[in-house]
């Protein structure tokens, strides 16, 4: 597009250019503007600057400003010669200044120059952008693939003790409820952040998986254990946390280049609540649990929050070794352990929320109940 209040100029420039490109004219800064934004956008624009009203100087500013030309590469073509004009064309964003009057083979190679330019930065965008879609492809994939693996994993360990997979959406899904009613509470906001909130969503199903180093003949006993069978049931507790404690070892000794580092603190991240979950959720507020009897706030919360959502969900669903209770009595039990079993926090929250606690439950019901052993 050339830009130019003087006819004459716009006709002499325009028949130089047009056999070889597709020219557009305006007569002033007002109609560069309107000529610009219109299709087609054009590829490159020849600015003169002393114009009345809008000059080309405030025409720049103007083609700079708006998303649709922004990027266009402008020439400043000019009877004003002076250095500090130069300077001050270049300064605004222009590629080139060239002076009146035209030499026109000076004018057609900075023309084809910067348009070449132009190209190769447009070539170069495309490719970046192509890069990017198949990075976030990628990553996509691989999440996909370590949210199946982990469930996989989980799926694996309940499957061993009878249960359905649904117990593992529907433990989660009671972490998730647990966790919007305390995010909004000043003590837990900080410790509930978005990315930490997912991490311990998507953490949750591994609660049990030290339940796969149980024997079958304990996990899958028909009616309550021995004291000595219950000693055993208890390690799987330990068992999940050391597992994952050498998972969070291979990660730090075979992922440690720089490039890798936020995938790594991610990842690192990830396991670590798995292992809090894994070896705290059968611990009590009030320190009686197990595998370390820890208390109170030396508990971590993503393990405080399974506790209650684990108890819950075995409390209202039939086990091999017991008959669902009913919602009624199940709440009962859970406000009996507020302050004991069950952080009181948690427990509050449990507790303004069982309808929603209800309805998960019987959305994601196990489809067949389960068979005695």
């Amino acid at each position: 597009m050339i830009v130019d209040d003087n006819r004459d100029n716009l006709t002499v420039i325009g028949g130089l250019l047009k056999g070889e490109y597709h020219v557009r004219v305006a007569n002033s800064g007002e109609r560069a503007l309107q000529v610009a934004t219109s299709q087609p956008i054009p590829d490159l624009i020849l600015l003169d600057i002393m114009m009345p009203g809008m000059d080309g100087y405030e025409t720049l500013r103007h083609l700079r400003a708006m998303p649709e030309t922004r990027d266009i590469p402008v020439i400043f073509v000019t009877a004003m010669t002076a250095d500090e004009d130069e300077e001050a064309g270049l300064s605004l964003g222009a590629v080139d200044y060239v002076t009146k009057p035209i030499r026109p083979a000076i004018l057609s190679a900075r023309i084809r120059t910067h348009l070449a330019l132009q190209q190769a930065r447009q070539q170069l965008a495309n490719q970046n952008l192509r890069l990017e879609s198949q990075v976030k492809q990628r990553t996509l994939e691989l999440e996909l693939i370590k949210e199946v693996t982990m469930q996989a994993l989980a799926t694996l360990a309940e499957k061993r003790d009878n249960e359905t997979g649904n117990h593992l959406i529907r433990t989660r899904s009671y972490v998730e409820v647990l966790m919007q009613g305390l995010c909004t509470q000043p003590q837990f906001a900080d410790q509930l952040d978005p990315t930490t909130q997912e991490l311990i969503a998507k953490a949750a199903p591994l609660h049990d998986i030290g339940k796969v180093g149980i024997p079958d003949a304990i996990l899958l006993k028909p009616g309550r254990l021995t004291a000595d069978e219950f000693v055993i049931m208890r390690t799987h507790a330990q068992i999940g946390a050391d597992a994952l404690t050498e998972a969070i070892e291979r990660v730090l000794s075979s992922h440690a280049d720089s490039e890798r580092e936020q995938d790594n603190r991610y990842a690192l991240s990830f396991l670590e609540i798995a292992r809090e979950i894994a070896g705290g959720h059968h611990e009590k507020w009030d320190g009686s649990g197990y595998p370390r009897g820890l208390s109170g706030d030396a508990i971590p919360l993503s393990a405080r929050l399974m506790a209650l959502a684990d108890v819950f969900d075995a409390l209202v669903c039939k086990r091999h070794y017991k008959e669902a209770f009913p919602i009624e009595q199940s709440v009962e039990i859970i406000r009996q352990g507020r302050g004991l079993h069950f952080d009181p926090a948690i427990t509050d929250v449990f507790l303004a929320n069982v309808d929603t606690f209800v309805a998960i439950a019987e959305r994601h019901a196990d489809s067949h109940p389960q068979a005695d052993a």
